[in-house]
């Protein structure tokens, strides 16, 4: 049987889907699983031609996804190499190229964000600001030009360099070797995960014990860092995947669960949001 290849047109086609689109239907529970689902939809088509199979390789696209999506493209270009090779019979599931796109999303974000965001856009609208000077529109003709110069140029680059090495990974991720890269990409995203728990989530108790002078008898935030600190955030954590996982709740179940709790919690004192009036 002849080796299925991705044509040049349906490559073009899923970059400009992401280009345009990574960001299609966006929510706090989706955020750019939807733009990662067009941006496959020309490879998928192109490789396979039973519709239960397209549905089934699509399928693998919509676990969640989101990363800084100029630097993030790489990763699309990288899947997109791996469909091509799991088309063609070689030994990649699901599991291993979700992996692979949750390890790599993390880390890819936070240097997205470090030099596009923070450095090169910054750096684009200064110029522009100074070429604006007196309500002249050069400055604004400059942002658009240079920065959709530099956008496309770059993340196509990026593409098909992923697309390069997606189809060369091939030889390393399969085989012997493939256990053990995919259970270290996995870990790598696991602890990017835990990371972003640690930094980004503090959840605290405002509530105590009073004697009767007054006097503070227990401290239960004090109590709780002495055993672990920061325990209410890990728990909360856990608490999510558990609903998430366990009991297949979307997200935005989560979410609303997450506010009852700390309105009831506000209520009876056990957190202390902190507002004045």
């Amino acid at each position: 049987m002849a080796r299925k290849e991705v044509s040049k047109k349906a490559l073009t086609k899923s970059f400009w889907n992401w280009f345009y689109g990574n960001l299609t239907c966006f929510s706090q529970e989706h955020m750019q699983t939807f733009g990662y689902l067009v941006s496959m939809l020309p490879i998928v088509d192109e490789l396979y031609d039973d519709k239960e199979e397209k549905q089934k390789a699509m399928e693998t696209y919509t676990a969640f996804f989101n990363t800084e999506p100029q630097i993030g493209t790489v990763v699309v270009g990288i899947t997109a190499g791996l469909e091509e090779a799991r088309a063609n019979g070689e030994q990649i599931d699901s599991e291993m190229i979700n992996g692979i796109r949750a390890g790599l999303m993390g880390p890819l974000a936070g240097i997205g964000d470090s030099l596009i965001v923070g450095t090169l856009i910054p750096i684009l609208l200064g110029i522009g600001l100074g070429l604006s000077g007196g309500g002249s529109p050069l400055g604004a003709i400059f942002y658009i030009i240079v920065w959709n110069i530099l956008a496309i140029s770059g993340m196509r680059l990026l593409y098909f360099k992923g697309y390069e090495l997606g189809g060369k990974a091939v030889e390393v991720i399969v085989g012997e070797k493939a256990t053990a890269i995919r259970e270290s990409v996995i870990m790598v995203g696991t602890i990017v995960i835990g990371a972003v728990a640690a930094t980004w989530i503090n959840i605290t108790t405002s509530f105590k014990l009073n004697n009767a002078e007054g006097g503070t008898i227990i401290d239960l935030q004090k109590t709780f860092d002495g055993i672990f600190p920061k325990l209410l955030s890990a728990i909360t954590v856990i608490f999510c995947w558990w609903l998430m996982k366990k009991k297949k709740m979307s997200p935005t179940t989560v979410m609303l669960i997450l506010v009852v709790i700390a309105f009831v919690g506000v209520l009876l004192g056990f957190f202390n949001p902190g507002l004045t009036y």
